[in-house]
């Protein structure tokens, strides 16, 4: 049923809802308004952003109005008796120590942890996209509006009347707002600009949590790279107590699995990152390579030959060719043909496939990936864009060392002097 249904409604569904996609996930949706936001910086606009928060979710699903909207798509009438059929007769009650309250019919929610769940959550949401005009960063139930003007007056009523448009809807479909836990984040930080919602003021916040990243109204990530780098000390201070009494497969299976993983969740959305972040990532690396080879002479180049392996801004830069990749293949989800637009004037064979945009900024102009990512496939080379499937496309990749990047962090700097350009 799950895979007729995600089948059936592949080409019904909005490009702008992230959540339980194929294909599809956190990183998308934050690029897609992350990219928007530089851009309008860019040129000398501003950005903000509404993070919003529903309760339960996935329990306020009306189901007379989940059957009426499958209707709407083109379920027949024996589809919707069955589906009907597997949401309806279902009951719940609550112990509490040996006492039992009375049996009540759900007439609301899907019932999580199932597989068909998440398709008819996206189902029953999937319309807030088609009827309203606002631009929304969403994954599953987090839904955030964000918006982009020339000035921080107009990005603030532009906020309230999305805010009024999505809680009429959140409220017309059943739904729940929890807005004591709405934050605001602009592109200004300025703690006594608001947004009135519901007649409840937000304050402007210089940094709030979206999807597991932390947003700050200067987009240089440091707050939350600051944070999982706090985690990845701690995670190696408790390795340097045990490793002496494990084998080497089992420190490298702890290196990868307890401590590297926590710069793969979403890294192309943080890793412009300042030189200072950058630097102190590569000493926990070498740290975690240190203690899995027992070697304290070798150097942190020498490590990672040893590992066969590269620094992490080398690995996002690789994550970074595999998303352009899937974009010129047409592989990627379609919302980020937005973040990578395609080259359609394309005339000679040296030129490049994406297009790119004049900019007049560092930090939100050179600094994003719609800046970046034409660059660093020029340098690819050509055998490896040529592979035939992402399967042997990642493979390739993961073995290519991005040698003349041109971003921030791969130039050499010299203090008093500036960044200079060298073969490397």
């Amino acid at each position: 049923m799950s895979h007729q249904i995600e089948t059936f409604m592949s080409d019904k569904l909005s490009i702008y809802q992230c959540g339980f996609r194929k294909g599809m996930s956190a990183q998308n949706c934050l690029l897609f308004m992350l990219e928007k936001w530089r851009k309008s910086l860019d040129n000398n606009g501003k950005a903000g952003v509404l993070l919003t928060d529903l309760s339960k979710a996935f329990d306020c699903l009306v189901h007379d109005l989940l059957i009426a909207k499958l209707s709407a798509y083109g379920f027949d009438y024996l589809s919707l008796k069955l589906i009907y059929s597997y949401l309806s007769n279902r009951y719940q009650r609550v112990r509490i120590n040996a006492n039992f309250s009375s049996w009540k019919e759900l007439l609301s929610g899907v019932p999580q942890g199932s597989i068909l769940g998440p398709d008819l959550f996206n189902i029953y949401t999937n319309d807030l996209f088609l009827f309203l005009a606002l631009e929304i960063a969403s994954y599953a139930d987090d839904n955030s509006p964000f918006c982009c003007a020339e000035t921080i007056p107009k990005v603030i009523s532009q906020l309230e009347n999305d805010s009024v448009t999505l809680l009429k809807w959140i409220r017309d479909n059943g739904m729940k707002a929890n807005l004591k836990k709405f934050h605001l984040i602009l592109s200004e930080a300025n703690d006594k600009l608001c947004i009135c919602v519901d007649n409840s003021q937000v304050q402007n916040s210089n940094s709030g949590k979206l999807l597991g990243i932390t947003i700050d109204s200067k987009m240089n990530f440091t707050e939350h790279v600051s944070r999982f780098c706090a985690k990845v000390s701690q995670k190696l201070h408790a390795l340097s107590r045990i490793s002496r009494y494990m084998t080497f497969e089992q420190r490298k299976i702890v290196m990868s699995s307890f401590i590297l993983s926590q710069f793969g969740y979403c890294p192309l959305v943080w890793m412009f990152h300042s030189r200072k972040l950058n630097n102190r990532i590569n000493h926990l690396h070498e740290r975690a390579l240190r203690l899995v080879y027992q070697d304290n002479e070798a150097t942190f180049a020498e490590l990672l030959k040893k590992d066969q392996s590269f620094t992490i801004h080398e690995r996002n830069i690789q994550t970074l060719a595999i998303e352009l990749y899937k974009t010129i293949n047409n592989i990627s989800p379609e919302i980020m043909n937005i973040v990578f637009p395609p080259n359609i004037n394309k005339r000679y064979p040296r030129q490049n496939d994406f297009s790119t945009r004049n900019v007049k900024t560092v930090g939100s102009g050179t600094e994003t990936l719609a800046h970046l990512g034409p660059k660093i496939w020029t340098i690819v080379p050509e055998n490896i864009k040529k592979c035939k499937n992402l399967y042997l496309f990642r493979k390739e990749i993961r073995k290519w060392k991005p040698n003349k990047c041109p971003c921030r962090l791969c130039k050499t700097y010299i203090k008093d002097l500036g960044f200079v350009t060298t073969d490397n």
